[in-house]
């Protein structure tokens, strides 16, 4: 599969993740958001941010929805329940935002 952006074809898996993660780029992040239907907020970037630097500087692995709701309302200094991220991301905070995020499908089962 593939996803266009800019007139150029990216190389994504068959859930549209992007093959490559150093294709991302946050106006890329806002076309894979916009395919999305998702119209992105200063609270999605700081999810996506946290998405990113966990996988980045974590080896490679995708954070749980917990440890996302754990850490957004420590950023956003209040206490968060689930619900509060998937509005954000209805498919999966770490799934979908993560797709967005421009980083790899993860494979992990379940989301707390």
């Amino acid at each position: 599969m593939a996803f266009e952006f800019n007139g150029v074809e990216y190389e994504t898996n068959d859930n549209g993740h992007l093959v490559n993660h150093e294709d991302w780029s946050e106006d890329m992040a806002k076309a894979l958001a916009t395919a999305e239907d998702i119209e992105l907020t200063d609270r999605h970037w700081d999810l996506i941010n946290f998405l990113r630097d966990e996988y980045f500087s974590g080896g490679g692995v995708h954070p749980n929805t917990r440890a996302i709701v754990k850490a957004m309302g420590k950023e956003w200094g209040e206490k968060l329940s689930q619900r509060d991220v998937y509005v954000l991301f209805p498919g999966d905070p770490s799934k979908q935002g993560g797709k967005i995020a421009g980083l790899p499908e993860s494979r992990r089962k379940g989301g707390y």
